[in-house]
């Protein structure tokens, strides 16, 4: 938050019958909900010189008075004992593939509890001896991310010198990250780039848009690999580059253009595919994969380079459709 505190809003007539943490987010459009109710708990949020709670309807004319900050409390990851899929690993360096449905790490929000448990940090401290300690205590090693439902490959850095280096190498986009991606529709031209920036939802706080002026800038590269039509509908296999790497930026990208990724139901994929003659499928994760990654080693300088398959359910899914 970068709000000047103490803050003081007045509830407005039409402000009555809403709750108080969903009052404070849309006058507070830099917080998220979760952290709203953060202050609320830790009692820096007054309704007429009380302490509210997050699930007080507001009746209208209120003064509610936003104290302070919320205070962070300390944490970090812990070790499990969790597989991981580990393509390449030296003193410096690991390239992990990552799985679908595995978190990179907790966030900043998380506490001790299963929230901060099962992530690619928590599998890493278990099986690696050391980890760069540049990302905090709740990220160590971790250079870049990949989304929660995105398969693929992933550096993680092993000391702070080949973090740093690493780090530089991406600032620079000297990273060439390449995903595979199936999209809803036929996308259309064979090649394209989109330079959307992308910043915050203002409503939707879980999710990122292209259509907000100042955001930060984002390129995606697109190539057809190809158009597939189907009893389930029509659908484009897409390789995918980016120079950048904002939050959910290829998710936003395509859904930008009218062709969400298929499974991303986030950003306006359908739920499930049915069949015109009756029938239905679905993917309980994206169709967005990481499969390979090139770059520098941070120590010799020797070119690296890494190619991971999509995985199995990812395959088969594409089968189903493509024989259907």
């Amino acid at each position: 938050m970068s709000e000047q505190f103490p803050i003081s809003i007045l509830a407005a007539a039409e402000d009555a019958g809403k709750r108080l943490d969903q009052f404070l987010v849309t006058h507070l459009p830099e917080t998220s909900r979760a952290r709203v109710q953060q202050l609320i708990e830790q009692k820096k949020v007054l309704v007429n010189e009380s302490a509210g709670k997050p699930s007080l309807r507001l009746r209208g004319g209120e003064r509610i008075a936003v104290l302070g900050a919320v205070k962070a409390i300390p944490l970090r990851a812990m070790a499990e004992e969790i597989p991981l899929d580990i393509v390449f690993e030296d003193d410096d360096l690991a390239i992990v593939n990552k799985q679908a449905g595995m978190m990179v790490h907790a966030g900043a929000g998380a506490t001790d509890d299963e929230r901060n448990r099962g992530t690619l940090v928590n599998a890493l401290l278990h099986h690696m001896a050391k980890l760069s300690g540049l990302g905090g205590e709740l990220r160590p090693g971790i250079v870049h991310r990949l989304d929660r439902a995105t398969s693929g490959l992933i550096v993680v850095a092993k000391n702070d010198a080949a973090h740093r280096k690493l780090a530089a190498q991406f600032s620079r986009r000297q990273v060439k990250k390449t995903y595979i991606a199936l999209v809803q529709g036929w996308v259309k031209p064979d090649r394209g780039t989109i330079d959307s920036s992308i910043s915050r939802d203002r409503v939707r706080r879980t999710r990122m848009t292209t259509r907000r002026t100042g955001g930060r800038e984002a390129i995606t590269h697109y190539k057809v690999v190809r158009r597939i039509p189907s009893k389930f509908g029509k659908f484009t296999l897409l390789e995918l580059q980016i120079d950048t790497g904002r939050t959910h930026q290829i998710r936003v990208h395509m859904a930008s253009m009218g062709h969400p990724v298929v499974g991303d139901t986030n950003y306006g994929a359908a739920r499930e595919l049915r069949a015109k003659a009756g029938g239905a499928i679905s993917l309980p994760r994206n169709f967005l994969h990481a499969m390979s990654l090139q770059l520098q080693h941070p120590r010799t300088g020797a070119q690296l380079s890494f190619v991971q398959p999509m995985p199995a359910e990812l395959e088969s899914y594409l089968r189903e459709i493509e024989t259907g």
